[in-house]
């Protein structure tokens, strides 16, 4: 792990290069005039490999490497970036930055975080790098047991998308010319399974996955497939139901969708430009007030785990939702500035959000639906993130007495998000952390069913 204190040991070769590039990248800037900059160096590793009706489609390898850099002169600001990472390509890459500069006009809120806000060393180590390196011949042979797990469930499965395999690292340093740099490797990896049901006459996919920072974190490749499988055969003779106001029961890879839409809406650029359903929303009730929602950066090997964010600001954990009502935004230094506010340390993005989960499994929440749709694919965008207005194409089940009575497909669901977050009666205890979003199943109300 890096520290800001760029003369200590550093934990890798690799990374001694990165930190060498980057605070060259600073002194370069410094010396041709810069008033302030900041700059990301990083590199990357990674492989892929598909295997489809149990053979080999693609075997991929990626390597990767880059440099950013942002300068300032005053409240003027331009960025460039090489994948040459060598000290010539270095320094013509920040004399570029500075010729854009010259020509882009002042931004009284552009510039480095403030120094107070910045994290201090040493950071805590979030268990993020877990390198898992198959052989090509390894990898295959899991992609190959988890197509055939998916087979193997019912002989109506004829046909694959492919099984596939990801394994990838990557290791970044940030440093900025008021003298942080800062920098960590991380892992991620992940197994897929997307399977074909039927005849040209009534076909269906589905999918499964699961992702971690660590292998053993991981779904076996037989569980997955099998879920793959299993999913897919259950969509078979999918039909319309008829149109009306149902409850809807979004099912935990859907729901993260919700919170996903929720974010944007409290997030800093579309509150700065006024393209929010839920400006000045902090203290205010948007959810219904059974929901708490905690972002928690420094979770053990989370997906979305950083020390600090972005551009450097130390990140902390914080109730972002707390008996429904919004404690805070979204922010990075730039959009906190133009709201007269200060940085969440959301430079780059929302980090682990955590949506508590009630005391019902699935089969619970479908018991206490009674009867309505339950929601397992989404289509299309369909948020209007300025009035909230919600329409998409779903797919998903039909239930009746409390239990899935069949599947259903050619629908569209309809409402206002701050009718649908209001609406809410209900989150699971099933629970994914497939991404930045943990959240189970989310049952609403009512929405607007479009169907026969």
């Amino acid at each position: 792990m890096i520290t800001t204190e760029a003369n200590r040991p550093v934990a890798s070769a690799s990374q001694a290069s990165l930190v060498d590039a980057a605070t060259h990248a600073i002194a370069v800037a410094k010396k041709l005039g810069a008033t302030a900059a900041d700059t990301e160096v990083s590199t990357s590793i990674g492989q892929s490999i598909t295997v489809r009706m149990g053979e080999i489609e693609t075997i991929e390898h990626n390597r990767d490497k880059g440099l950013g850099i942002t300068v300032y002169l005053g409240q003027q600001r331009g960025n460039a970036s090489t994948s040459d990472l060598s000290s010539a390509a270095i320094e013509r890459t920040v004399a570029a930055a500075l010729a854009i500069a010259k020509f882009t006009a002042p931004d009284e809120f552009a510039g480095l975080p403030d120094a107070d806000r910045m994290a201090v060393a040493p950071f805590a180590d979030l268990q993020l790098n877990h390198e898992w390196n198959p052989t090509v011949d390894e990898a295959v042979a899991i992609a190959k047991r988890m197509e055939a797990a998916a087979f193997a469930v019912d002989k109506r499965l004829n046909n694959s998308e492919g099984a596939s395999i990801s394994t990838g690292g990557s290791e970044f340093i940030y440093a900025n010319s008021n003298g942080f740099v800062g920098g960590y490797a991380s892992t991620r990896h992940s197994l897929s399974c997307s399977m074909i049901a039927g005849t040209d006459n009534g076909m269906q996919r589905d999918y499964w996955y699961t992702s971690a920072r660590r292998q053993e974190a991981l779904e076996s490749a037989e569980a997955v497939g099998r879920r793959a499988g299993e999913r897919t055969v259950a969509r078979l003779k999918s039909r319309r139901v008829p149109s009306g106001d149902v409850p809807v029961l979004f099912e935990a890879p859907a729901a993260a969708g919700l919170i996903g839409a929720f974010v944007g809406a409290v997030s800093g650029s579309a509150l700065y430009r006024k393209a929010s359903f839920l400006l000045d929303s902090v203290g205010t009730g948007v959810f219904s007030d059974l929901i708490d929602i905690v972002e928690d950066p420094l979770l053990p090997e989370g997906l979305a785990s950083a020390p600090f964010d972005g551009e450097g600001v130390a990140t902390q954990r914080r109730h972002v939702v707390k008996g429904g009502v919004v404690q805070g935004y979204f922010l990075g230094s730039y959009s906190a500035r133009k709201l007269g506010l200060v940085t969440t340390g959301n430079a780059g993005g929302n980090h682990n959000l955590i949506v508590a989960p009630g005391p019902d499994d699935f089969a619970g929440l479908l018991r206490k639906m009674g009867r309505g749709l339950v929601v397992t694919e989404l289509m299309g965008q369909g948020v209007n993130n300025v009035t909230g207005d919600y329409s998409r194409g779903a797919v998903g089940f039909w239930v009746e007495n409390g239990e899935i009575a069949f599947p259903v497909e050619e629908i569209t669901i309809a409402g206002n998000m701050k009718d649908m977050l209001k609406g809410i009666v209900a989150v699971g205890n099933d629970v994914l952390a497939l991404g930045s979003k943990q959240v189970g199943s989310i049952l609403i109300e009512h929405m607007a069913v479009a169907g026969e």
